[in-house]
């Protein structure tokens, strides 16, 4: 039975003393939890000293709180034990503060995997004919990465901006008064997922751009194009002109085989290439919606 209650406990749990004094303490107590007092008591009754016992207890509206529990027996002049003194911490704030770090936690966690997932894709799917330039086409995949983690950290894992992630692909060529790279579209937030695979994707059609394409001539120039359609997928157009003459491939470049496989496999997307006389055309139509 409740025999005191101080200002504390009536912040706490919401009863004022005339209200809860006489009252057995098992209102304060969850249903679920009725066992623990009878544990308590025991240990008490045999002159144990319960240190901060972290449970739930019952408010006055029948809101739960947790609570940290120190539990004293009471003695007599004859040292006989005839209660217990109990004081209740509310540890709400700190259970507040353990579950958003165990909610960061997990989030670093299942981003991490995502990342180290497209990093070994990207590590599969590298070829060179020498070490040399092995090294440096993994390393160009993972500073476009690199550079979509900086805009995804910007908006705080919301989402990349398509035109930012475009943009910082082909900065070199957006340079004020000789900009040699058109980007049109509407401003569209890419789930993180969805960013980390066009951002290598978009890498490779520059690099091979640059290489081979519009882009290897001073006169060349690319246009990136972008909208939704019907069936809620998203379609980027890749155009270059006034670069080299083009003709298709006999087989199958690396940079074609990983801009395929990151389409089909991360983004349940397809692709198509159209090697025109006046330069590359590649469409790419993917899911959005894919989960990060």
């Amino acid at each position: 039975m409740i025999t005191t209650w101080n200002a504390g406990a009536e912040r706490l749990f919401g009863y004022l003393a005339e209200e809860i004094i006489g009252q057995p303490i098992s209102v304060l107590i969850p249903p679920d939890r009725q066992d623990e007092e009878r544990t308590i008591i025991e240990r008490v009754g045999r002159g144990e000293r319960v240190d901060h016992y972290e449970t739930m207890r019952l408010r006055k509206d029948g809101s739960l709180v947790p609570v940290s529990l120190t539990v004293s027996p009471v003695r007599n002049s004859n040292n006989e034990i005839i209660g217990a003194s109990k004081i209740a911490r509310d540890i709400s704030e700190r259970k507040q503060k353990e579950e958003h770090i165990a909610l960061l936690a997990r989030e670093v966690d299942h981003r991490a995997m995502n990342l180290l997932a497209v990093i070994q894709a990207t590590v599969r799917l590298a070829h060179a004919d020498t070490p040399e330039a092995l090294k440096a086409v993994i390393e160009g995949r993972i500073k476009a990465i690199a550079n979509v983690h900086t805009l995804l950290e910007r908006s705080r894992w919301a989402g990349a901006e398509l035109r930012s992630l475009v943009a910082e692909e082909l900065s070199p060529y957006l340079q004020d008064g000789e900009a040699r790279a058109e980007l049109i579209g509407p401003n569209l937030m890419l789930k993180p997922k969805v960013a980390q695979s066009i951002a290598i994707i978009l890498h490779e059609l520059m690099t091979n751009a640059v290489k081979y394409g519009a882009l290897s001539v001073s006169a060349g120039r690319v246009r990136v194009q972008w909208s939704d359609v019907a069936d809620g997928k998203l379609v980027i157009l890749w155009t270059e002109k006034n670069g080299p003459p083009v003709k298709p491939p006999e087989r199958r470049g690396f940079g074609t085989r990983v801009v395929d496989q990151l389409i089909q496999s991360e983004l349940n997307g397809e692709v198509h290439f159209e090697w025109r006389a006046e330069g590359l055309v590649c469409r790419l139509a993917f899911d959005t919606a894919i989960e990060s």
